[in-house]
């Protein structure tokens, strides 16, 4: 792939989805799609980024990028899906999802374009929880038999040049979680980079490594037992539904947009958004976590006892050293070396 001077992002959001990945990116600054697109960014090939919410392009016209990948006309494309995919075997009389028509006129389902597309991708990667592990739309109770893609296509399917499906979750995706991961991508695929590193649940190791709470504002007060118990306070929301010490997310660290915002950083609880069993195993999302009672409970007698010890240590660093003053006599504790005789 060395020397590649063109790279085509065949990116669909028609799958179960609301567009909300498509939206987020638009926020990214690290780097931002549109120096990415643009080649501001040194090393890179050329990209050609093919997304019905950012084309100029609609209709047929915005279709035949598509219908040039599955005939194997664009050599190389990282093909991005985004929402969950839905079971087209238990469709009835219709479709579930489609994007653009056949010779008939016929919808062409999003399960037909990853059938075409995904065996022919450099890279294929899924943006945003319902596309990784079907999130909302594929939670109990669903009509639909929604799943995200590794399950449509096999955890262990590897793209051309045998690069596992790449997760990026998050409802909607961290902006510039997403644009770095494809960022790091581009320049793999330029012969720059190695392997892309992810974890068992194919997502990026150096965003997914740590959870929300190793990385929060708020995870000091968790370690003093001091929670809060409403909205309005600024110490650990444990105790009102917060799973941040059992979840994979740089969210509290990174922020939202541009350093700005994330959820317990503004706070919110974290529900448990990237994670694969998301939303299921995460509601009721406003109770209080299981365990949380048992830890809180826990660290109550311990947190009590070090937030007083610590309360005196405040104090006492609070005051300046007595020999600070304007006085006559100096109290430093100095002693010349040469004293005058």
């Amino acid at each position: 792939m060395a020397g590649v001077e063109d790279v085509h992002i065949l990116w669909t959001s028609e799958g179960m989805s609301c567009d909300g990945d498509s939206v987020s990116v638009t926020a990214a600054s690290l780097p931002s799609i549109e120096d990415v697109v643009l080649g501001a960014v040194p090393g890179l090939p050329r990209v050609h980024l093919h997304n019905k919410v950012l084309a100029m392009e609609n209709g047929d016209e915005f279709m035949q990028a598509f219908h040039a990948g599955a005939r194997g006309e664009l050599d190389p494309y990282i093909f991005v899906v985004e929402g969950s995919i839905p079971n087209e075997n238990i469709n009835g009389d219709g479709y579930w999802s489609g994007m653009g028509n056949d010779e008939n006129g016929e919808p062409i389902p999003v399960n037909d374009w990853i059938d075409r597309l995904a065996p022919g991708a450099w890279a294929v990667v899924a943006i945003g929880t319902c596309a990784t592990y079907g999130g909302i739309h594929a939670m109990a109770g669903n009509p639909t038999g929604c799943m995200g893609l590794p399950d449509y296509l096999g955890w262990d399917f590897r793209s051309k040049a045998g690069v596992p499906i790449v997760n990026v979750p998050g409802c909607p995706v961290q902006p510039d979680n997403f644009m770095e991961t494809l960022l790091w991508l581009l320049y793999q695929a330029a012969g720059l980079s190695p392997m892309i590193p992810l974890d068992d649940q194919l997502r990026p190791t150096w965003l997914f490594g740590k959870t929300v709470h190793e990385g929060c504002d708020r995870a000091g007060y968790y370690e003093q037992g001091d929670f809060a118990y409403d909205y309005n306070s600024p110490k650990c929301l444990v105790k009102t539904g917060c799973w941040g010490p059992v979840v994979n997310c740089n969210v509290p660290k990174r922020g939202w947009m541009d350093g700005i915002g994330g959820c317990p950083n503004v706070g919110g609880i974290c529900i448990g958004c990237t994670m694969p069993g998301f939303p299921d195993k995460f509601m009721p999302f406003m109770d209080e976590p299981p365990g949380g009672t048992l830890s809180s409970t826990v660290l109550s007698p311990y947190g009590t006892v070090i937030r007083k010890l610590r309360s005196f240590t405040n104090q006492k660093l609070n005051k300046e050293p007595k020999w600070r003053h304007n006085k006559k006599a100096l109290t430093s504790g100095y002693e010349p070396r040469y004293p005058n005789t």
